[in-house]
């Protein structure tokens, strides 16, 4: 991400991102230390004072034994949980907003801006916190703690809404919202194909994922994909939209989408083959026993370093030509 990342506001987030899955992970483990943990476990680290609790809040404990079984449970979830947190920082980092929409399908295109206003919310938020926070330190104003906090918040938000309100004006001025007379049939096949599209997409998933769909799994899924394809491309025409100079999809770009699709499609057939190759990937805490590096995800999982080889360079990081 460092290699390819540009100067853009949203660029600078990913470091909030990082401090918010630490934040998930610490939390994570303080409700295991108090609250206690399901997974029984025979290795007490400690036993903090347990507090009374009411009949009616039978299965609810407030301190108590503290096991090794339960935190190391407890890491794992707030791990999970913690990558998923870095991995949506990372691509908030690296995504052009304007090029993620301009790439979108035209059936797609008002949900696309939803969705890009929503993903570019948290890092301009956090650009206009770093930019108020490092205006006031200028004025020697303390910008920590919860007055700081304070101080800084009612800024923050209604930057936020200044910026929605300008967003929306300038749709409203470029006649966002027009959309194509088509007719009534076409409407109506759109909406059939995109809907058994995915309803298909799901129950084929669901079967593959099942011992029993294993049979079904595969061409379920094929004909919702095949079916919500085809509703997308007759939604599409009803879009008014022109590209100015669309993005060219090359080598690279195929390159660096053909790595992560490999990346998943190696783990997942990896924990699909046998079950001890998913419990290498799923360790368990009961007994306790340290965790292994199995040697083929681990190789598959590098496979994701590609794009930092291979991405073209972003423009205002490229050297100039002596």
């Amino acid at each position: 991400m460092a290699a390819r990342r540009t100067e853009a506001p949203w660029a600078h987030s990913y470091g909030a991102f990082v401090k918010l899955a630490l934040a998930v992970l610490l939390i994570r483990l303080a409700f295991a230390v108090i609250l206690g943990s399901p997974i029984p476990g025979t290795h007490t680290l400690l036993t903090l004072p347990e507090l009374p609790l009411p009949d009616w809040a039978e299965g609810i404990r407030i301190g108590g034994r503290v096991t090794a079984e339960g935190l190391t449970f407890a890491l794992y979830d707030g791990l999970k949980l913690a990558t998923l947190l870095i991995c949506v920082g990372a691509a908030n980092a690296l995504a052009n907003p304007a090029r993620l929409l301009k790439s979108l399908p035209g059936a797609l295109y008002e949900a696309g801006v939803a969705v890009v206003v929503a993903l570019t919310f948290a890092p301009n938020l956090i650009a206009d916190v770093q930019r108020l926070r490092a205006a006031r330190r200028l004025r020697g104003r303390p910008d920590k703690g919860l007055r700081g906090l304070l101080q800084v918040g009612l800024p923050v938000l209604e930057g936020a809404l200044e910026r929605s309100v300008s967003l929306a004006a300038a749709m409203d001025a470029r006649g966002y919202g027009r959309t194509a007379d088509v007719p009534r049939t076409v409407r109506r096949t759109t909406a059939a194909l995109t809907l058994g599209g995915l309803v298909g997409v799901c129950a084929g998933t669901y079967g593959l994922l099942t011992a029993e769909g294993g049979s079904y799994g595969l061409p379920v899924l094929l004909a919702g994909l095949a079916a919500a394809l085809g509703g997308l491309w007759l939604g599409g025409r009803r879009s008014l939209r022109t590209r100015y100079r669309p993005d060219a999809w090359g080598v690279r770009a195929w390159l660096v989408a053909a790595s992560g699709a490999a990346v998943a499609t190696l783990l997942i057939l990896y924990a699909s083959y046998t079950p001890s190759n998913s419990e290498a990937l799923h360790p368990g805490v009961v007994p306790l026993t340290a965790p292994t590096l199995p040697l083929w995800p681990a190789a598959a999982i590098l496979l994701g370093l590609l794009p930092a080889f291979v991405a073209p360079a972003p423009e205002n990081t490229r050297k100039e030509p002596s």
